[in-house]
C-alpha cells in the first residue's frame, strides 16, 4: 500500500468533517453522552480494526474518544487508513433510516 499524497488525503478529508490531517496522520475526536456508551463504540470499532487489520492510536478520557489513524509501514497515511475511519464514522454516527 503506498503512501497518500498531502493533496489526496485533503481532498478525500472533505467526506469527513471530523477528521484533520497533521503529524503524518489524520485524527478525530468523537465525544459521547457518557463513559459507556463512548465505550461500546471503542468495542465495535475494535472488532471493525481486526477485521481490516488495521489498528489506531487512541485514548479514551471518560466520555471522549481521540483516534489517530496512519500507516505505520510507509510513515504516513493510505487507503487502509480511510477505511478504517470510514468504519469508524459509521459506528459513531449512524445513519438514520
Amino acid at each position: 500500500m503506498s503512501k497518500l499524497s498531502s493533496q489526496d488525503i485533503e481532498k478525500r478529508l472533505l467526506r469527513f468533517p471530523d477528521w484533520e490531517y497533521f503529524d503524518n496522520a489524520i485524527h478525530a475526536e468523537f465525544e459521547f453522552e457518557n463513559f459507556k456508551d463512548c465505550f461500546s463504540a471503542m468495542s465495535r470499532i475494535a472488532f471493525e480494526c481486526e477485521a481490516l487489520n488495521h489498528h489506531p492510536n487512541w485514548s479514551n478520557v471518560y466520555n471522549v474518544l481521540t483516534i489517530s489513524l496512519s500507516t505505520h509501514d510507509v510513515d504516513g497515511v493510505t487507503e487502509k487508513d480511510f477505511n478504517l475511519a470510514e468504519a469508524i464514522e459509521a459506528i459513531v454516527e449512524p445513519i438514520d433510516e
